[in-house]
């Protein structure tokens, strides 16, 4: 049957992991301050589609294969901490640079948004399929909260609720990052702030690199 005080905490778990800064944080805060807001609603669904996706791996169990190709996972993780190195230091490259929405005029507005939408979609997705410590994440999590009986319902259930919390977390984060207050102190201050999302994506990538698997 469903059980939804399961659902209730994995929830609570998994928002106090979604919550703290890390690469996923980082994407979306360059992208919003930029104001780059399409490209952010894109990155914030390819965020929670790539963890939705590493969640049904776990649920159905084919973390037992990647434990068993280890060199697999480690191959993952470090192109993948590679990745964030290299968008750091693009991030520092570009510091301060012009958002390519506020240059929007003359071009078809609408392809344009498409365009940045589908940008942001493979960013976000790359983000977070790069970091394979996502399947051990949600191995462990469901281990702890999650019955081995629990009914499919739940289970089902928690996958649903927790990509909500992506889009509802990332989202909130966009929006107040991409307000005109936000803004204003980009404006002021862009150079340095990108320059330290991009010191922040660096050492994210050198950590996730280095890290035994």
């Amino acid at each position: 049957m469903f059980d939804p005080q399961v659902v209730l905490t994995v929830l609570v778990l998994y928002i106090a992991i979604v919550v703290s800064p890390g690469p996923n944080f980082a994407l979306i805060s360059k992208l919003a301050l930029r104001g780059e807001k399409t490209a952010a609603w894109g990155a914030t669904l390819g965020l929670a589609c790539a963890a939705t996706f590493y969640g049904v791996l776990a649920m159905a169990g084919l973390s037992v294969i990647l434990e068993r190709i280890g060199w697999l996972t480690r191959a993952v993780q470090i192109a993948g901490g590679l990745y964030l190195i290299w968008l750091g230091i693009q991030s520092w490259r570009h510091a301060g640079a012009t958002s390519p929405d506020d240059g929007a005029e003359g071009v078809n507005l609408e392809q344009h948004r498409t365009t940045s939408f589908f940008r942001g979609l493979r960013l976000g997705g790359l983000v977070n399929f790069s970091n394979p410590k996502g399947i051990i994440f949600f191995v462990g999590l469901y281990a702890v909260a999650v019955p081995s009986d629990a009914a499919q319902l739940t289970k089902v259930a928690i996958l649903a609720a927790s990509f909500a919390v992506e889009i509802v977390w990332y989202g909130f984060v966009l929006v107040v990052l991409s307000s005109p207050p936000a803004r204003t102190v980009y404006v002021r201050a862009g150079a340095w702030i990108e320059r330290a999302i991009g010191i922040a994506l660096v050492v994210f990538g050198i950590r996730l690199a280095t890290a035994r698997a």
